[in-house]
């Protein structure tokens, strides 16, 4: 159940739900707010909470709004797409031959069979960036699961409209965002050392700041590294 209450001209969604502590999110691309809160907990108490998180959910909708948008992708000849940071040019080849993406010196191949279908190219090209990026989480995960002394069960990569990542601690699970592989790997690198640590602590308090701090000091550098580049273009939601 989704209740709602009004701080000033900020719309904030409530969902009460069988969780221990109270999480805040601003949603992109216009900074909806959201307060995950325990079941129990009255709605006079999570306002006053969201009250004095105001200053912070002002700072985030502002960077949100701010934020570069990509334009809309059509998968055609010599579009701009990008991996690990990089800038390639998309060339369409079509051959009647099971559908590949490949990597030339500067450019994005697009192997795909005569008259394919704009919306099978993209389904095309994000599986390929999800193979991407599973090939080189995995090996980071390792190195991380070693130094944060922590066991990561599963991972999975997916299209995210919120978030970056996710993380399931009870499960020992984490989630990356396809997006991730259009970005520097430092970044990819933040975020999956970002839900580890959330293994360490499920929140955002006080703990898991000094956690991030002794394991990756440069972690504030890389997360404003990753939100002021550019974000998909398309109607945001969760």
């Amino acid at each position: 159940m989704v209740t709602q209450f009004s701080l000033g001209e900020i719309e904030v969604d409530v969902v009460l739900k069988d969780i221990k502590n109270i999480h805040l999110s601003v949603y992109p691309p216009d900074g909806k707010v959201r307060v995950a809160a325990p079941s129990r907990m009255s709605l006079d108490t999570i306002r006053v909470f969201t009250i004095s998180k105001l200053d912070w959910i002002k700072r985030q909708q502002r960077a949100l709004r701010e934020q570069e948008r990509e334009t809309q992708r059509e998968y055609l000849e010599r579009e701009s797409h990008y991996l690990w940071g990089k800038r390639y040019l998309m060339k369409i080849v079509e051959e009647d031959v099971a559908p590949r993406v490949e990597l030339a010196p500067q450019r994005l191949l697009l192997c795909v069979r005569p008259q394919t279908s704009e919306a099978k190219r993209q389904e095309i090209v994000e599986s390929w960036y999800r193979g991407q990026i599973k090939a080189v989480a995995t090996p980071l995960i390792k190195v991380w699961e070693k130094r944060l002394e922590v066991r990561v069960r599963r991972f999975f990569v997916q299209r995210m409209k919120t978030r970056w990542g996710s993380c399931n601690p009870e499960s020992c699970s984490i989630r990356l965002n396809t997006e991730l592989a259009k970005k520097p790997k430092i970044c990819l690198e933040y975020v999956v050392v970002h839900e580890m640590a959330h293994l360490l602590e499920p929140t955002h308090n006080a703990r898991f700041v000094a956690i991030m701090d002794q394991f990756m000091p440069k972690w504030r550098l890389y997360r404003e590294q990753l939100n002021r580049l550019p974000v998909r273009h398309e109607a945001w939601g969760y």
